[in-house]
């Protein structure tokens, strides 16, 4: 990664950006009467709110970081939304989801985005992508925009993001967050860095939680997410100076911005095509809904146990005809969510970084929140020597859904 601390301010890669987007022909009366704040202020005024009204911005995402993205940016007075979303809203997501409602639990989220964005400013008009973006769609999708937001909490279309935005020479708003900690920049190729010189190679599947999987603090979503909109206003005008060739990287804990200055690495290959994403960051997803029957392995080759089956093992146990231990690797605080009778919490840096030591003289059972670190920890079991240790498919959320549906999910 070519960043390094800085407590200056580096500017852009290449000076000063020049407006994005032309200005729209002019603004009715109302629009005047809306957008006066921004009217007034030296130096934005009614050219930069025409270039605003004249843009086409596509959001990746209605989820966390899309949520206060979206608000904002269409209480700011962008012409075209566009937002690229096929996931339905759920309970969990009102944490911090904030533009969804109890009102829209079961909906789809771009639908439900929508008619949050309308409520704000009916000016906007807003176009829906309810599809998965991948490789086949990205750079159709993208062509139509002028600027990309993306919010989405995985590599795999991180690094599609990017390498759709450079191969059509469009620049694009990036943010990230986790936990108490967030980042935000601006990736552009020609212009300055990609989202490749930040992070060249994926890490480790699993090494990363994703927010499922780690958690977030809610209001880091706004935090986050106004900086990001306040980095597409400045694109979109050409007023002030962008995060590009800065990423700012933020503490929630102790209030804390710093930024670390990013430069194109000029060895890099040239990004020339898209690629197979999830193969490029190791993703082998399971097939949703289906059970692996016993001592079957997952398309990553990790032996996998079905919830079905721990269940009759479990019974087995306490009837004194099964011997096995069954690890919950998650931490403490999922713990004390819900938990499965007879699981010993072993949280999974414990494992890994070898300050537990697990035996190898009887079958273990692993399980997490949805198998992914417990995919991790049997994997590097076995690569211990461990002669018989297997994941439990689908993990907690799997056992809730088919075993046990009165427990509580998260």
């Amino acid at each position: 990664m070519t960043a390094s601390p800085t407590d200056q301010n580096p500017g852009t890669a290449s000076g000063p950006l020049p407006p994005l987007v032309e200005p729209a022909a002019g603004l009715t009366r109302d629009e005047t009467l809306r957008y006066s704040r921004h009217l007034i202020i030296p130096g934005f005024g009614v050219d930069a709110q025409l270039r605003l009204k004249n843009a086409r911005v596509l959001v990746i995402g209605a989820g966390g970081l899309g949520s206060p993205a979206l608000l904002y940016l269409a209480a700011a007075g962008v012409g075209t939304l566009g937002i690229v979303d096929d996931d339905d809203v759920e309970l969990s997501n009102l944490q911090r989801q904030v533009i969804h409602s109890m009102a829209d639990l079961g909906r789809p989220k771009a639908q439900s985005a929508r008619d949050s964005i309308l409520g704000v400013n009916p000016l906007v008009k807003v176009v829906l992508h309810e599809e998965r973006l991948d490789r086949w769609n990205a750079l159709e999708l993208f062509a139509g925009y002028d600027l990309i937001v993306d919010g989405t909490d995985n590599f795999a279309t991180r690094y599609l993001v990017n390498d759709a935005a450079a191969l059509l020479g469009k620049p694009y708003v990036w943010g990230s967050i986790l936990r108490f900690d967030g980042q935000v920049s601006v990736f552009w190729q020609d212009r300055g860095p990609t989202y490749r010189d930040l992070y060249p190679e994926a890490p480790p599947p699993g090494s990363v939680p994703s927010c499922a999987e780690g958690g977030v603090l809610g209001v880091l979503c706004a935090q986050i997410g106004s900086v990001m909109v306040n980095e597409a206003i400045k694109l979109i005008t050409g007023v002030g100076s962008t995060l590009l060739g800065r990423v700012l990287v933020f503490n929630a804990l102790d209030m804390s911005w710093r930024e670390l200055r990013v430069r194109p690495d000029p060895a890099a290959a040239r990004i020339t095509e898209l690629i197979d994403y999830e193969q490029f960051c190791g993703v082998r997803p399971a097939e949703p809904g289906t059970d692996a029957a016993a001592g079957t392995a997952g398309a990553d080759g990790v032996p996998l146990v079905s919830v079905a089956e721990l269940a009759a093992l479990l019974d087995g146990r306490a009837a004194g005809t099964a011997d096995f231990d069954l690890l919950d690797v998650r931490t403490p605080e999922e713990y004390a969510v819900v938990s499965i009778a007879g699981a010993r919490l072993v949280p999974q840096n414990l494992i890994l970084d070898g300050d537990e030591r697990i035996g190898t003289d009887r079958t273990v059972l692993v399980h997490c929140k949805s198998g992914v670190r417990s995919a991790d920890v049997v994997r590097f079991l076995r690569a211990q020597g461990h002669p018989d240790v297997r994941s439990v498919d689908g993990g907690i959320l799997e056992w809730v859904r088919r075993i046990e549906p009165d427990k509580p999910s998260y």
